[in-house]
């Protein structure tokens, strides 16, 4: 098992957490917080493949003008507006 110094303030902030009793254990916090950082990261890496895929596609000309798309979404609120 990893030992971490991690701070006075985020040592207080897991033993509060711990205190609280949201947590059973100072490990259970931490592993949480690792979770939580890996799905993030995931979804970060997901938005930067997706940013190069439109960079790509723009490149290669497969773009909407940007008037068409301010027509249709003004189309679309109007029609949200009416209904």
């Amino acid at each position: 098992m990893t030992d971490a110094d991690l701070g006075d303030v985020l040592e207080k902030y897991v033993t509060d957490l711990v205190d609280s009793g949201l947590y059973n254990s100072r490990d259970d916090v931490l592993r949480d917080g690792l979770r939580f950082m890996h799905a993030r990261d995931t979804r970060l890496a997901d938005l930067h493949a997706s940013i190069l895929r439109g960079i790509a596609d723009a490149d290669a000309g497969r773009v909407i003008p940007m008037e068409e798309v301010f027509d249709e979404l003004r189309a679309r609120l109007k029609a949200r507006a009416k209904a």
